[in-house]
C-alpha cells in the first residue's frame, strides 16, 4: 500500500471517530445514555449503542452531504445485520433484555448540526 493511500485511510478513520463523537454528544444532549462505541459483535460492528427510556438504539453514524445520502448508504443487508447485532447484545445483558431494539441514524454534514433520525428505516 502506498503512502498516499495509507494517509487517506488514516484521515477517513479519524473523520469517522470524530463523527461518532459528535453523534454521541448530540444523543446525550437529547437524553440518551451511551453504552458503547464501535461495539464489535460476531454479526457486525455497531457505531453507537444508546439507551433512553425503554429503547435500545443501535445507531449508525454517517457523515454525508444530506440526510437522504446518509440513509441511502446503508443497505438493507447492513440494516438487518445491525438489527440482529443489537438484538444479540440485548439478549446477553439482563438489563437490556426487555428494551425495544431500534435502528437509528445520525447524519452529519460539514457546517451543520447533526440530524438524529430515530427508527430511520421503519420496517425496512
Amino acid at each position: 500500500m502506498n503512502a498516499a493511500r495509507r494517509a487517506r485511510g488514516a484521515a477517513a478513520r479519524l473523520a469517522g471517530r470524530r463523527a461518532e463523537a459528535w453523534a454521541a454528544l448530540w444523543l446525550m444532549l437529547k437524553g440518551y445514555r451511551i453504552l458503547g462505541f464501535r461495539l464489535r459483535t460476531r454479526l457486525g460492528e455497531i457505531d453507537l449503542l444508546a439507551v433512553r427510556g425503554q429503547v435500545l438504539a443501535v445507531v449508525e453514524v454517517k457523515q454525508r452531504r444530506t440526510l437522504a445520502e446518509a440513509l441511502e448508504t446503508v443497505t438493507l443487508e447492513q440494516r438487518e445485520r445491525l438489527r440482529r447485532a443489537g438484538q444479540a447484545v440485548a439478549a446477553r445483558r439482563p438489563r437490556l433484555q426487555n428494551l425495544t431494539v431500534r435502528l437509528d441514524l445520525v447524519a452529519l454534514a460539514p457546517g451543520r448540526l447533526p440530524i438524529h433520525s430515530p427508527d430511520a428505516w421503519k420496517g425496512g
